[in-house]
């Protein structure tokens, strides 16, 4: 994937290694304010059309992403796709994505 590609190289200019323990936080608070964005902007839900993130909090959340999965030699376009046939997978044999279906 070439932002994957794109976010090791700029990883690897700026001297930003750690271990991928310290990604998957630095991911997990990433997605946390994006969840506190959105509740914020719905009135924590109350308003549902009214949700919004702005774009550069998402753009931190997939930079910690795709550096988590360089870290773990994970290609994240195969692991997208696999995903995906997943997905696809399930709408097929039960009507629905989610894995409660």
């Amino acid at each position: 994937m070439e932002q994957q590609d794109r976010v090791a190289a700029f990883v690897d200019t700026y001297d930003l290694d750690c271990p991928p323990a310290y990604r998957l936080l630095d991911l997990a608070a990433e997605v946390g304010e994006l969840a506190a964005d959105a509740n914020a902007a719905s009135g924590y839900g109350a308003e549902p059309a009214a949700l919004s993130v702005e774009r550069d909090e998402l753009g931190d959340a997939l930079f910690a992403l795709l550096a988590l999965a360089d870290d773990l030699d994970i290609d994240a376009s195969a692991a997208l796709e696999e995903s995906l046939s997943k997905y696809e997978d399930r709408i097929e044999s039960t009507g629905g994505a989610g894995s409660g279906n």
